[in-house]
Protein backbone atom coordinates (compact mmCIF):
# COMPACT_ATOMS: atom_id res chain seq x y z
CA UNK A 1 0.00 0.00 0.00
CA UNK A 2 1.68 3.25 -1.08
CA UNK A 3 1.29 6.03 1.46
CA UNK A 4 2.35 8.77 -0.91
CA UNK A 5 -0.32 10.40 -3.03
CA UNK A 6 -0.14 8.40 -6.25
CA UNK A 7 -3.46 9.43 -7.79
CA UNK A 8 -1.64 11.65 -10.29
CA UNK A 9 0.63 8.86 -11.58
CA UNK A 10 -1.65 5.79 -11.50
CA UNK A 11 -4.96 4.98 -13.10
CA UNK A 12 -6.22 2.37 -10.62
CA UNK A 13 -9.14 -0.06 -10.70
CA UNK A 14 -10.01 -2.72 -8.13
CA UNK A 15 -12.79 -5.20 -7.51
CA UNK A 16 -13.74 -7.98 -5.08
CA UNK A 17 -13.44 -11.62 -6.12
CA UNK A 18 -15.98 -14.42 -6.27
CA UNK A 19 -13.36 -16.74 -4.77
CA UNK A 20 -13.24 -17.19 -0.97
CA UNK A 21 -9.46 -17.55 -1.32
CA UNK A 22 -8.91 -14.12 -2.88
CA UNK A 23 -8.81 -10.82 -1.01
CA UNK A 24 -8.92 -8.50 -4.03
CA UNK A 25 -8.23 -8.15 -7.74
CA UNK A 26 -6.68 -4.96 -9.07
CA UNK A 27 -5.25 -3.35 -12.18
CA UNK A 28 -3.46 -0.10 -12.78
CA UNK A 29 -1.49 1.82 -15.38
CA UNK A 30 1.31 4.26 -14.65
CA UNK A 31 0.82 7.66 -16.23
CA UNK A 32 4.43 8.77 -15.80
CA UNK A 33 7.86 7.57 -14.62
CA UNK A 34 8.29 7.68 -10.86
CA UNK A 35 8.49 5.84 -7.58
CA UNK A 36 6.55 5.46 -4.36
CA UNK A 37 7.01 4.03 -0.88
CA UNK A 38 5.50 0.54 -0.78
CA UNK A 39 4.56 -0.30 2.79
CA UNK A 40 4.89 -3.64 4.56
CA UNK A 41 2.00 -6.04 4.09
CA UNK A 42 0.87 -9.45 5.34
CA UNK A 43 -0.64 -10.56 2.03
CA UNK A 44 1.03 -12.28 -0.91
CA UNK A 45 -0.01 -11.76 -4.49
CA UNK A 46 0.49 -12.59 -8.14
CA UNK A 47 1.38 -9.60 -10.31
CA UNK A 48 1.51 -9.44 -14.11
CA UNK A 49 3.20 -6.38 -15.62
CA UNK A 50 3.30 -5.31 -19.27
CA UNK A 51 5.84 -2.73 -20.45
CA UNK A 52 6.49 -2.00 -24.11
CA UNK A 53 4.89 -5.30 -25.07
CA UNK A 54 6.99 -7.36 -22.65
CA UNK A 55 5.26 -9.36 -19.92
CA UNK A 56 6.58 -10.33 -16.50
CA UNK A 57 4.79 -12.67 -14.10
CA UNK A 58 5.75 -12.39 -10.45
CA UNK A 59 4.71 -13.98 -7.17
CA UNK A 60 5.56 -11.59 -4.36
CA UNK A 61 5.11 -10.72 -0.69
CA UNK A 62 4.49 -10.60 2.18
CA UNK A 63 6.76 -7.63 2.95
CA UNK A 64 8.15 -7.05 6.45
CA UNK A 65 9.44 -3.52 5.86
CA UNK A 66 8.69 -0.52 3.68
CA UNK A 67 10.71 -0.02 0.53
CA UNK A 68 10.80 2.35 -2.42
CA UNK A 69 9.47 0.94 -5.69
CA UNK A 70 10.07 2.54 -9.08
CA UNK A 71 8.00 2.25 -12.25
CA UNK A 72 8.04 3.32 -15.90
CA UNK A 73 5.43 5.36 -17.71
CA UNK A 74 2.70 3.36 -19.47
CA UNK A 75 3.35 0.14 -17.56
CA UNK A 76 0.19 -1.91 -17.04
CA UNK A 77 -0.11 -3.97 -13.86
CA UNK A 78 -2.66 -6.60 -12.89
CA UNK A 79 -2.71 -8.39 -9.55
CA UNK A 80 -4.48 -11.06 -7.52
CA UNK A 81 -4.16 -10.66 -3.74
CA UNK A 82 -4.72 -13.92 -1.87
CA UNK A 83 -6.49 -14.16 1.48
CA UNK A 84 -4.67 -14.99 4.68
CA UNK A 85 -4.51 -18.77 4.90
CA UNK A 86 -4.39 -19.34 1.12
CA UNK A 87 -1.14 -20.79 -0.17
CA UNK A 88 0.43 -22.88 -2.93
CA UNK A 89 1.93 -26.12 -1.54
CA UNK A 90 4.57 -26.20 -4.30
CA UNK A 91 5.60 -22.58 -3.68
CA UNK A 92 5.87 -21.93 0.07
CA UNK A 93 4.88 -18.41 1.11
CA UNK A 94 8.13 -18.31 3.10
CA UNK A 95 9.96 -18.09 -0.25
CA UNK A 96 8.02 -14.95 -1.13
CA UNK A 97 8.70 -12.95 2.06
CA UNK A 98 10.55 -9.80 0.95
CA UNK A 99 11.26 -11.52 -2.38
CA UNK A 100 9.93 -11.68 -5.94
CA UNK A 101 9.68 -15.08 -7.63
CA UNK A 102 9.49 -14.61 -11.39
CA UNK A 103 7.60 -17.23 -13.39
CA UNK A 104 8.94 -18.12 -16.87
CA UNK A 105 6.89 -17.32 -19.95
CA UNK A 106 5.73 -20.17 -22.17
CA UNK A 107 4.15 -19.66 -25.60
CA UNK A 108 2.43 -16.37 -26.35
CA UNK A 109 -0.24 -15.64 -23.75
CA UNK A 110 0.92 -18.36 -21.34
CA UNK A 111 3.42 -18.95 -18.54
CA UNK A 112 4.92 -21.89 -16.68
CA UNK A 113 3.59 -22.74 -13.24
CA UNK A 114 4.68 -25.94 -11.49
CA UNK A 115 5.88 -27.59 -14.74
CA UNK A 116 2.69 -26.82 -16.66
CA UNK A 117 1.75 -24.07 -19.11
CA UNK A 118 -1.09 -21.85 -17.92
CA UNK A 119 -3.07 -19.29 -19.88
CA UNK A 120 -2.37 -15.77 -18.70
CA UNK A 121 -5.24 -14.51 -16.53
CA UNK A 122 -6.69 -11.02 -16.90
CA UNK A 123 -8.64 -8.63 -14.70
CA UNK A 124 -11.83 -10.16 -16.09
CA UNK A 125 -10.80 -13.86 -16.01
CA UNK A 126 -8.98 -13.90 -12.66
CA UNK A 127 -11.78 -15.78 -10.86
CA UNK A 128 -11.71 -18.57 -13.47
CA UNK A 129 -7.94 -18.79 -13.12
CA UNK A 130 -8.16 -19.10 -9.34
CA UNK A 131 -10.95 -21.68 -9.61
CA UNK A 132 -8.70 -23.83 -11.79
CA UNK A 133 -5.85 -23.49 -9.29
CA UNK A 134 -8.19 -24.76 -6.57
CA UNK A 135 -9.53 -27.65 -8.71
CA UNK A 136 -6.01 -28.83 -9.44
CA UNK A 137 -5.05 -28.45 -5.76
CA UNK A 138 -2.38 -25.91 -6.58
CA UNK A 139 -4.03 -23.37 -4.27
CA UNK A 140 -5.26 -24.55 -0.88
CA UNK A 141 -6.52 -22.97 2.32
CA UNK A 142 -5.65 -23.66 5.96
CA UNK A 143 -8.54 -22.72 8.30
CA UNK A 144 -6.12 -22.63 11.22
CA UNK A 145 -5.03 -19.16 10.11
CA UNK A 146 -8.54 -17.75 10.38
CA UNK A 147 -9.02 -19.35 13.77
CA UNK A 148 -5.77 -17.84 15.03
CA UNK A 149 -6.62 -14.36 13.76
CA UNK A 150 -10.08 -14.58 15.35
CA UNK A 151 -8.59 -15.94 18.59
CA UNK A 152 -10.74 -19.08 18.41
CA UNK A 153 -9.57 -22.12 20.41
CA UNK A 154 -7.99 -24.99 18.49
CA UNK A 155 -7.71 -28.63 19.53
CA UNK A 156 -4.01 -28.94 18.72
CA UNK A 157 -0.69 -28.06 20.27
CA UNK A 158 0.65 -24.52 20.21
CA UNK A 159 3.66 -25.73 18.25
CA UNK A 160 1.42 -27.23 15.56
CA UNK A 161 -0.62 -24.03 15.35
CA UNK A 162 2.54 -21.93 14.99
CA UNK A 163 3.93 -24.24 12.30
CA UNK A 164 0.73 -24.17 10.25
CA UNK A 165 0.34 -20.38 10.61
CA UNK A 166 3.93 -19.89 9.40
CA UNK A 167 3.45 -22.32 6.49
CA UNK A 168 0.29 -20.59 5.24
CA UNK A 169 1.31 -16.94 5.77
CA UNK A 170 5.11 -16.99 5.66
CA UNK A 171 5.13 -14.95 8.88
CA UNK A 172 5.20 -15.59 12.59
CA UNK A 173 2.15 -14.37 14.47
CA UNK A 174 4.27 -11.70 16.16
CA UNK A 175 5.51 -10.19 12.89
CA UNK A 176 2.03 -10.46 11.37
CA UNK A 177 0.51 -8.52 14.28
CA UNK A 178 3.21 -5.82 14.19
CA UNK A 179 2.54 -5.13 10.51
CA UNK A 180 -1.24 -5.09 10.93
CA UNK A 181 -0.97 -2.76 13.93
CA UNK A 182 1.19 -0.34 11.94
CA UNK A 183 -1.33 -0.43 9.09
CA UNK A 184 -4.12 0.31 11.58
CA UNK A 185 -2.25 3.28 13.04
CA UNK A 186 -1.42 4.65 9.58
CA UNK A 187 -5.07 4.34 8.51
CA UNK A 188 -6.18 6.22 11.63
CA UNK A 189 -3.72 9.05 10.93
CA UNK A 190 -4.76 9.21 7.26
CA UNK A 191 -8.37 9.63 8.41
CA UNK A 192 -7.39 12.59 10.59
CA UNK A 193 -6.90 10.97 14.01
CA UNK A 194 -4.37 12.63 16.28
CA UNK A 195 -1.06 10.92 17.07
CA UNK A 196 -2.26 10.40 20.64
CA UNK A 197 -5.44 8.70 19.44
CA UNK A 198 -3.47 6.49 17.06
CA UNK A 199 -1.15 5.45 19.89
CA UNK A 200 -4.10 4.53 22.11
CA UNK A 201 -6.32 2.82 19.52
CA UNK A 202 -3.53 0.79 17.91
CA UNK A 203 -2.07 -0.20 21.27
CA UNK A 204 1.37 1.42 21.21
CA UNK A 205 3.25 2.18 24.41
CA UNK A 206 4.18 5.75 23.47
CA UNK A 207 5.01 8.05 20.54
CA UNK A 208 8.61 6.79 20.04
CA UNK A 209 7.22 3.24 19.80
CA UNK A 210 4.68 4.38 17.19
CA UNK A 211 7.30 6.33 15.24
CA UNK A 212 9.74 3.40 15.06
CA UNK A 213 6.99 1.07 13.91
CA UNK A 214 5.62 3.38 11.21
CA UNK A 215 9.07 4.21 9.85
CA UNK A 216 9.90 0.52 9.56
CA UNK A 217 6.62 -0.80 8.21
CA UNK A 218 5.06 2.23 6.48
CA UNK A 219 8.20 4.13 5.48
CA UNK A 220 6.95 7.38 7.05
CA UNK A 221 6.82 9.02 10.44
CA UNK A 222 3.44 9.85 12.02
CA UNK A 223 3.90 13.51 11.12
CA UNK A 224 4.58 12.67 7.47
CA UNK A 225 1.42 10.60 7.31
CA UNK A 226 -0.59 13.43 8.84
CA UNK A 227 0.98 15.92 6.41
CA UNK A 228 1.89 14.11 3.16
CA UNK A 229 4.90 15.59 1.41
CA UNK A 230 6.46 17.01 4.56
CA UNK A 231 10.21 16.62 4.99
CA UNK A 232 10.05 15.80 8.68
Amino acid sequence: MPLEDSTSVFDFEGRPSDSPLVEAIWSTRSLDDGSFVSSADTYWEMVIARYRGELSITMRGPETQAKRASFHKDTEFFGIVFKHGSFMPHLPVSRLVNEDVHLPKAVTGAFWLHSAAWEMPSFETADDFVARLVREEMLVFDPVVGAVLENRPLDMSLRTVQRRFLRATGLTRGTFDQIERAKQAAALLQKGASIADAIFQAGYADQPHLTRSLKRFMGHTPGQILQPGSAE
